[in-house]
């Protein structure tokens, strides 16, 4: 594997430690071989988990990430791995959301990203929290996230 664009991964493969918090967190990525076509990866985490950086109470969310990759893929255990470390960090559910997306977009550089946080309520409140880098892309298939919106008793 030395010479594959797979060579400079740490954490695949091997033992990990889930990070203490996000800034400690490793995201890997690796050169996307289909980086001559436009096509849309989408990750979704049903069990996201913060904390309230109020209370110290946990909060949920339902993210959808999708990304129309430029050269580079990340690595998903790292991407894992990164969101697990939100488990013991405060922080409200738009600051956790935006922080996600941006620091994605600032490491892989993509043509397009999006993210959807839909967290579960608490207090009576859900709260959805959306943001992209710009315009969906043309010619590229991004489904709707498909997450219905809180109905609660409808």
């Amino acid at each position: 594997m030395s010479d594959s664009i797979y060579s400079n991964l740490k954490q695949l493969g091997g033992d990990t430690v889930v990070p203490s918090s996000p800034e400690e967190a490793e995201l890997e990525r690796v050169q996307n071989p289909q980086g001559d076509v436009a096509y849309n990866v989408r990750f979704t985490a049903p069990e996201f988990t913060s904390l309230c950086p109020m209370t110290g109470q946990p909060d949920f969310a339902h993210l959808v990430i999708d990304y129309v990759p430029g050269e580079w893929l990340v690595e998903s255990k790292s991407l894992k791995l990164f969101l697990t470390s939100f488990r013991n960090h405060g922080a409200f559910h738009e600051d956790c959301t935006v922080s996600i997306a941006r620091r994605l977009a600032e490491f892989l550089e993509p043509q397009w990203l999006r993210i959807g946080g839909y967290w579960y309520p608490r207090g009576g409140i859900p709260i959805d929290v959306f943001w992209q880098t710009g315009p969906m892309p043309e010619g590229v298939w991004i489904p709707d996230q498909g997450v219905p919106p809180y109905r609660g008793r409808g």
